[in-house]
């Protein structure tokens, strides 16, 4: 898993991050959508996109359901 093409230094801001499960909402008039931390798969309303994750409780991070499941020991996520 160290070698995997999503790993780029997000321990730097993630590791023991607390997260919740989260509906996607917009974060703001100028803001539409956010991005997987780790894939940069998409958050957004908008068909196609993801609608629900995981963020840290300041929901400046989102991650995706299976970039979690991959990394949710490496980086000891806390669910709140």
């Amino acid at each position: 898993m160290q070698n995997d093409w999503r790993l780029l230094n997000q321990e730097e801001y993630l590791m023991n991050a607390k997260l919740t499960k989260s509906e996607y909402k917009k974060p703001s008039e100028k803001w539409d959508h956010d991005h997987c931390a780790f894939c940069w798969d998409k958050f957004s309303k908008n068909d196609g996109d993801l609608h629900e994750g995981y963020c840290t409780t300041d929901k400046k991070y989102w991650i995706c359901e299976e970039c979690f499941n991959d990394f949710k020991e490496m980086f000891r996520f806390k669910v709140e």
